[in-house]
């Protein structure tokens, strides 16, 4: 049996899968490796193009475009590896890619997740903004990474060159032992897209298990590719799944207090959008808190189901202080600059 599955999840991304899966080919050639493509009912000829050039690969088809949190969650249910890679259809990966973090998984059986160090596709000397060189939220939810603070992405010299556990793997690059991704439910299908594999990491951090961002292994990610990084409905998905993976994961004894303040936040986010003359952006986010509160009370269920499974609710992943506080008025702009108060 192939122990690792790598598994792409595909939408109208014939383009993508040309461009990107060579690489994942031609890298991939490991005994205990196996590609596989699973399609979110596709109408581009995806499924052609794959049969076609591709015909070795193992193709799942779901019968319509679920997301990209319940389209892994029916796709990997097929599977029967014992760790799975989530790699988005945009990423290219490097020639051993996957050696040092299958060893990882190999050596270790207390790390249940990982990504490789990520890179900006298209500036290769830098970090890419979804997952830089491993992940982290303050304790407000708001996320960041090492080598990207907000929209500060910083180059990579080396700086970061060091294995450390982190929050949360990237879902652009995300390698997870099986049985703890179908044990803790997988990703939430209710976030349809943004934000599902912190809320996956911070129930596996809950649960009490590590995750780590190996900088043995890189990939280059495009980014952007399925929604653009300024759309209002990009926007909209991350002002709301934010708050919901928040009200899932937050301990009892810091709830309360986080989303109030959380909500003056988002408010002042808002009314800025709307004084700038972004009338999109400022409805996304009227939109978002409408819809986290139309959803409470499913959540609210999951909430209750996850809080006994807790064995472990402090983190020091998790930036005890406000990281757009330090940002915006103390000009923390890039990881090393709070780096010691993460460890302490």
């Amino acid at each position: 049996m192939n122990r690792i599955g790598i598994v792409i999840l595909n939408w109208n991304g014939k383009e993508l899968l040309k461009q990107f899966l060579p690489s994942v080919v031609s890298h991939s050639k490991r005994e205990w490796a196996e590609i596989i493509v699973a399609d979110n009912a596709s109408t581009d000829n995806s499924i052609a193009f794959l049969e076609q050039e591709y015909p070795d690969i193992r193709l799942i088809q779901l019968d319509k475009n679920y997301g990209f949190a319940e389209g892994y969650n029916r796709a990997l249910a097929q599977l029967d590896h014992e760790y799975f890679v989530l790699l988005n259809s945009d990423v290219e990966v490097s020639e051993n890619w996957l050696d040092s973090i299958y060893q990882q998984f190999e050596n270790n059986t207390d790390i249940a997740a990982a990504q490789p160090k990520i890179k900006a596709y298209h500036n290769k000397s830098g970090f890419e903004y979804a997952g830089a060189a491993g992940g982290f939220i303050d304790y407000l939810g708001y996320p960041f990474c090492r080598g990207r603070i907000l929209d500060t992405i910083e180059e990579d010299t080396a700086q970061y060159d060091n294995n450390i556990d982190v929050l949360w793997a990237s879902g652009a690059a995300l390698f997870i032992r099986a049985d703890i991704y179908k044990n803790t439910g997988g990703l939430d299908g209710d976030f349809f897209a943004h934000m599902e594999e912190i809320d996956l990491c911070w129930r596996i951090k809950n649960q009490g298990h590590r995750i780590i961002c190996d900088t043995n292994s890189t990939v280059y990610h495009v980014g952007g590719a399925t929604l653009p990084n300024h759309s209002s409905r990009k926007l909209f998905l991350n002002f709301r799944n934010n708050l919901l993976m928040l009200y899932k994961n937050l301990p009892s004894n810091k709830f309360i207090s986080t989303f109030f303040y959380r909500m003056v936040l988002d408010g002042v986010a808002a009314f800025k959008f709307l004084l700038g003359g972004e009338f999109a952006n400022f409805a996304a986010v009227f939109k978002a808190h409408m819809s986290f509160y139309g959803m409470i009370g499913q959540f609210h269920r999951k909430r209750k189901e996850l809080l006994p499974l807790v064995s472990k609710n402090h983190h020091k992943e998790i930036y005890r202080n406000s990281i757009i506080f330090d940002y915006f008025l103390r000009s923390k702009k890039r990881y090393s600059e709070i780096e010691q108060q993460l460890k302490a």
